[in-house]
């Protein structure tokens, strides 16, 4: 864990690509894409779909250890329409019987197409970023002169190399010029997108159990 605080925002970055905010009692995670095993199935492409029970598996611990009054998802919950099948929202109504937790989910591109369905899945859909006190919450990058975005979409990662190794993680990445933190995606298998390090910028590194500040 890695307790920061941004534009006078504190933040505590979790290791399992999470983000708590005390002040407002707020969970945030982003980009969980349930259910991106069986849309590759649908199109014949043979991928385990053991990686919906690891991401719920890991939501769920997060939302035991910290009790958020509120879980905010940052988009692209669920990754189509093909994968909303029995199998993956009996998962997701377990996790909720478990967690007893109230959802949030602003729509990302994958998941926009799909909210007449997820509105029957107990989860409060909302279609725009929204401003909770001083941060704004999005899917896409949202840049606010006056506060700070917190968002999704990107998948953020670094590559580190060296004589030895060459490592691909991936990171919360901070933008100074655009006052904009980008959470890593949550799920499993979604890969990233590689960022540079610049003087403008931070990446919080997750390695192992650490979340490690790298800057540019």
């Amino acid at each position: 864990m890695e307790a920061i605080e941004l534009s006078g925002v504190k933040l505590k970055l979790l290791s399992d690509k999470a983000i708590y905010l005390s002040d407002v009692d707020i969970l945030l995670v982003s980009d969980v894409h349930l259910g991106k095993s069986e849309t590759f199935q649908a199109a014949g492409i043979p991928v385990s779909n053991q990686v919906n029970q690891a991401s719920l598996q890991r939501l769920q611990t997060l939302c035991e250890t910290f009790q958020p009054e509120t879980l905010f998802i940052l988009g692209d919950l669920f990754h189509s329409k093909l994968a909303l099948v029995d199998e993956v929202l009996d998962g997701w109504f377990n996790f909720l019987a478990a967690t007893q937790v109230d959802v949030n989910l602003i729509l990302g591109n994958h998941d926009r197409a799909l909210v007449s369905t997820l509105q029957q899945l107990s989860i409060k859909c909302i279609t725009t970023a929204i401003q909770v006190e001083n941060v704004v919450l999005s899917h896409e990058p949202s840049p606010q002169p006056t506060c700070l975005n917190i968002c999704g979409h990107v998948h953020p990662c670094i590559r580190l190399k060296s004589k030895l190794d060459n490592l691909r993680l991936p990171c919360f990445y901070f933008d100074y010029a655009q006052n904009m933190l980008i959470l890593p995606s949550f799920g499993e298998f979604t890969g990233g997108y590689e960022m540079p390090l610049t003087r403008n910028s931070t990446a919080y590194i997750v390695a192992g159990d650490r979340v490690i500040a790298i800057n540019g």
